[in-house]
């Protein structure tokens, strides 16, 4: 899989042999592959950082979200990718490029408060919901994971968090918890709020996929926010998930779990690093058994 993303040509495949960012056997290269995951889990996490006025006032009034919602989607994906499973040259490269992109940004929210997107809370947080919001939407949506996995999975995301410049990222979920527990009095109900989701559910932001879909993972992606902030904004009835949604969307996240496109970003990488395409598709045991036979990973490079 190759990508440019600016002015950096990506390619998942080389240079062989060169780590990424985190290990293959890390909680993040399996739940990552997953894009019902983490479509849900990223608009989880918007609706988090939304909630906090600077931030929703630095993305709304600064971002190519609202005219270019296919195309700022695709960007996001692909970094969030390539901070997984890029070599880890190439993933700092263009994560420093994204990082002084948005070091002009600033101004005020509405209220009057000053803004800038290099704050270090505003990073922590971003980086934290983004942690939180793909964890949560794997085990509820793919497949449940254990306590001791989720924070190995939150503790392994400052290896990403620090490259965006994040320096207080939560070790556990709890942590995560006790951080949104100091910001929460800043959260707020907003109409941006209400846009953004409308924007989901429209599917404008990948019009292949049916509508029906688009609304379920935006309810999936509300169902994600402890109760007490969905009060807070005001996310009532109308979002709420249904039995329905809630088998369509477990079936889909396991079905995508299953299957390995060779071109895919998971699978370029476990080639450039001498495993096989399918490694992540395979049973936990066996991708232990690859990584622990060097001989084993060579033939299969």
């Amino acid at each position: 899989m190759q990508g440019n993303y600016l002015g950096t040509i990506i390619d998942f495949a080389s240079p062989a042999g060169e780590p990424a960012l985190l290990a293959p056997d890390s909680v993040q290269w399996r739940v990552y592959k997953n894009p019902i995951a983490l479509g849900i889990g990223g608009i989880a996490a918007v609706l988090l950082e939304f909630a906090e006025p600077r931030i929703r006032s630095g993305v709304w009034d600064h971002s190519t979200y609202k005219v270019d919602p296919i195309g700022r989607s695709r960007r996001t994906g692909l970094v969030a990718m390539l901070a997984c499973y890029g070599p880890a040259s190439v993933a700092k490269e263009v994560i420093g490029k994204v990082n002084r992109l948005h070091g002009p940004v600033k101004g005020k929210t509405p209220a009057g408060e000053p803004y800038r997107a290099l704050d270090p809370v505003l990073l922590d947080w971003v980086a934290a919901t983004a942690s939180y919001g793909f964890l949560m939407a794997y085990d509820r949506f793919v497949h449940p994971l254990g306590e001791a996995d989720k924070d190995r999975f939150m503790r392994d995301g400052d290896a990403i968090g620090r490259e965006f410049g994040a320096r207080h990222t939560p070790a556990s979920v709890d942590g995560f918890m006790a951080m949104m527990a100091t910001l929460e009095s800043r959260f707020e109900a907003h109409p941006i709020i209400f846009e953004f989701l409308d924007i989901i559910q429209s599917g404008r932001a990948a019009p292949g996929t049916p509508r029906f879909l688009h609304r379920a993972i935006a309810r999936a992606s509300v169902s994600l926010l402890p109760a007490h902030i969905r009060r807070r904004l005001d996310l009532g009835p109308k979002y709420d998930l249904t039995r329905a949604d809630r088998l369509l969307l477990r079936g889909a996240g396991k079905l995508a779990d299953r299957f390995a496109s060779r071109t895919s970003a998971p699978c370029q990488a476990s080639l450039r690093l001498g495993l096989p395409a399918d490694f992540l598709y395979r049973s936990q045991a066996e991708q232990q058994r690859l990584l622990a036979n060097p001989s084993l990973q060579r033939s299969f490079a």
